[in-house]
């Protein structure tokens, strides 16, 4: 009997609401732990900031529990010692393909993009297709893993010198396209990789024609919108809200000034890289969304077999594989599922590990490759300070 009443007595403390300081108790125990977090991280990137002696860096991280930790370190412009806050946007480079991939997979799942066909199925008939690499044979799942063939049309001759001559040119696809046309295929389509971002400026065309509406705007209404990432925008125009200074090194190669903007406005027009990337964020917004997306709820549906059907992909370094718009690659913590960006004057990497369900970003508002090291090594760097703290 005493028992019973023991059971029924812990069924009914069981069904109690949290006293106050009980509530409060528990807050500041998520509190302290985000502080812990984010006292290791700053502590870390101080450090990487003096030794190698880049402008700035920022970071974020959505834990497993939603929580979130965000962190800047820094300068935003070393020509007026502005410092850099979480709340400045980055150009995020090619981190935008897995907003290509995502939009993709909508239209599988509606029945209107089937990943085996042959892209001519749906650009056939421009007259220009024909002088595009490998146009018979190249198919849509081939574009999104960089199994097409195709060579990078920012390579080609002349494109930085139109690029830099004509700052305010709004850029179509098609002459992006154009810089390869008549090219040889740098191998007959499925039988090689190499990294392009010309393969999705082909898959953009594609969903704008099957979908019947621009890019961007679908973006924005199925994916930014609801999910409430709203500091994530297209680099449509010149001139970007919260935008931190790029300060260019590598890409002085091929002919940029030392500093991306001047008087807020960028000194080329970024509209042009598009679907290749074309966005521009905060880390904490590249880490929702990669948890979102990597995670299953980004869309409907059973999506993620599909998206890291991976293959290996030699050009990103050692043991990296790519799906489709996505770096995948084993750590010490499991896999871990992301992708790295480049443009003129920034860096980015964003992942998601999926146990612990753990999400992160890193931006840095320089393309000094050299100083900064392996921005994606840097990101596994942050995860394992976080993951200690989640343990500990």
């Amino acid at each position: 009997m005493q028992s019973k009443l023991r059971l029924l007595l812990a069924l009914v403390l069981s069904l109690v609401p949290l006293s106050a300081s009980q509530a409060l108790a528990q807050d500041e125990v998520g509190e302290t732990l985000s502080a812990r977090i984010e006292s290791r991280l700053r502590e870390r990137l101080v450090d990487l900031h003096q030794r190698r002696g880049f402008p700035g860096v920022s970071a974020a991280f959505v834990l497993p529990d939603g929580a979130f930790v965000k962190v800047a370190v820094g300068l935003e412009s070393k020509a007026d010692e502005t410092p850099l806050t979480p709340e400045h946007r980055l150009l995020s480079g090619s981190i935008g393909k897995t907003y290509v991939t995502a939009a993709a997979h909508r239209r599988i799942a509606a029945g209107e993009l089937a990943l085996d066909e042959p892209a001519a199925t749906y650009l056939g008939d421009l007259d220009w297709w024909k002088r595009m690499p490998n146009a018979d044979t190249v198919s849509v799942r081939q574009l999104l893993r960089h199994e097409s063939g195709l060579p990078r049309y920012i390579f080609e001759d002349g494109f930085w010198d139109e690029l830099l001559a004509a700052p305010d040119r709004v850029w179509k696809p098609e002459e992006l396209l154009a810089f390869v046309f008549d090219d040889a295929p740098l191998f007959p389509a499925g039988k090689g990789w190499a990294y392009a971002d010309t393969n999705y400026i082909v898959v953009g065309m594609i969903l704008e024609r099957i979908g019947k509406a621009a890019f961007y705007d679908d973006v924005q209404a199925s994916f930014l919108t609801p999910l409430g990432l709203k500091d994530t925008i297209p680099t449509n125009t010149r001139t970007i809200d919260r935008m931190a200074q790029g300060h260019v090194v590598m890409s002085r190669q091929f002919g940029y000034p030392e500093l991306m903007l001047e008087k807020g406005v960028f000194r080329t027009n970024v509209q042009f890289e598009w679907c290749g990337g074309g966005w521009a964020s905060t880390p904490l917004d590249l880490a929702r969304w990669a948890k979102l997306l990597f995670g299953g709820e980004a869309l409907e549906g059973d999506y993620l077999a599909t998206l890291l059907d991976a293959v290996p992909a030699p050009g990103l370094g050692p043991g990296k594989r790519y799906g489709l718009g996505v770096i995948v690659q084993d750590t010490d913590f499991g896999p871990s599922l992301g992708h790295e960006g480049f443009m003129p004057g920034y860096l980015s990497a964003l992942a998601y590990l999926p146990d612990p369900d753990l999400a992160g970003a890193v931006q840095l508002n320089t393309d000094d490759v050299q100083s900064v090291g392996d921005r994606g090594a840097l990101l596994q760097e942050l995860f394992a300070l976080v993951i200690e703290e989640l343990e500990g």
